[in-house]
């Protein structure tokens, strides 16, 4: 069926150019109540226009037929600071510590521990015993997807990642000269 409400369509752009947003970022960033917003996104989503994924206390919304499960996971993921620094510090240095990742991320240990716990659990993060210490990895898997994300979908935050990308790669090259 075609929406033809203004703050359907309004949001459903939204949610469109946001995916993985909850109902408290369309209600603040559209400006309109929060029962107008429940109440459009429960017939957007009646009407096959949107899904919405449950985690916790939050329903996170995505256009339908677009994400599959995991990579509403990682949108969910790319949608907080904290894990999302986590999961990019991760990629850019191979297997780092939870001290390493602590003393780069520069929150407590037990925040840490819990972004590492929940990152684990979606299956973002793989822990591994190296010695005396456990060391966390990105699974490769995951790689195509977080990037081509991270691109499409947060252009800005990408555009940053490759600079500092490119920045390691240029010291690396010149510290073997």
């Amino acid at each position: 069926p075609k929406i033809y409400n203004t703050n359907a369509v309004r949001i459903m752009h939204f949610i469109e150019e946001n995916p993985g947003c909850h109902l408290r970022s369309i209600k603040k960033t559209l400006n309109v109540s929060i029962g107008t917003a429940q109440y459009h996104l429960s017939i957007l989503e009646k009407a096959g226009k949107i899904t919405s994924f449950r985690r916790g206390f939050y329903k996170f919304y995505y256009l339908s037929g677009i994400f599959e499960n995991n990579e509403k996971d990682i949108l969910q993921v790319f949608r907080q600071e904290t894990p999302r620094e986590m999961l990019l510090f991760v990629l850019e240095n191979k297997n780092p510590t939870q001290t390493e990742i602590v003393n780069k991320i520069g929150i407590s240990r037990a925040a840490i521990n819990w972004h590492i716990n929940r990152l684990i659990q979606l299956k973002l993060l793989e822990e591994h015993r190296i010695g005396k210490y456990k060391r966390y990895q990105v699974p490769a898997i995951h790689y195509k997807n977080i990037t081509s994300l991270l691109k499409n979908h947060y252009p800005a935050i990408w555009n940053a990642w490759s600079n500092r990308l490119v920045d390691l790669f240029l010291s690396l090259s010149a510290d073997r000269e």
